[in-house]
């Protein structure tokens, strides 16, 4: 008994982690690693989470799945007319993939490495460096999230 307790202890002591395979995460896929194609990345970004922030529902994944998918074209669409706005000749496309991601690092919570559903915005190409976040549960949205153990709570 005891060394079932102390197991559930140290598998939950880490609150950090995100274990649970229900994210939604953001990608967005620069054309290149070239300077100005890595600035515009940053661009899109700020437009693309723009609209998310305002227009997409992040109570659930269900929800935020849903209306991520719905509005594709409408994403696809901002990312275009931001690079159209900065001169650039490529367009954008944004597509709901599920794909393997690496473990990654978002302010102090972990994502390990897995197959997750992700909103994918590939500018041009798309061989360039990404930008990434999670759209559920909502880690770049100004709402804070914190991954919280039951157990873990027990034995503060």
């Amino acid at each position: 008994m005891i060394f079932c307790v102390l197991f559930i202890f140290s598998a939950c002591i880490d609150n950090n982690t995100y274990y649970d395979g229900d994210l939604l995460r953001l990608h967005i896929r620069a054309n290149s690693n070239s300077d100005a194609d890595q600035a515009v990345k940053l661009k899109v970004r700020d437009a693309v989470n723009e609209y998310i922030s305002v227009n997409i529902n992040k109570t659930t994944f269900d929800e935020a799945y849903e209306e991520i998918g719905k509005a594709l074209d409408t994403l696809g669409a901002i990312a275009s007319n931001v690079l159209a706005d900065n001169g650039f000749k490529y367009n954008a496309e944004a597509k709901l993939v599920n794909e393997y991601f690496p473990s990654r690092m978002y302010k102090d919570v972990t994502v390990p490495d897995g197959y997750y559903d992700a909103l994918i915005v590939e500018l041009g190409e798309a061989k360039g460096d990404n930008w990434w976040c999670v759209v559920y549960p909502p880690l770049c949205y100004g709402e804070d999230f914190e991954y919280k153990s039951f157990f873990a709570e027990l034995f503060k």
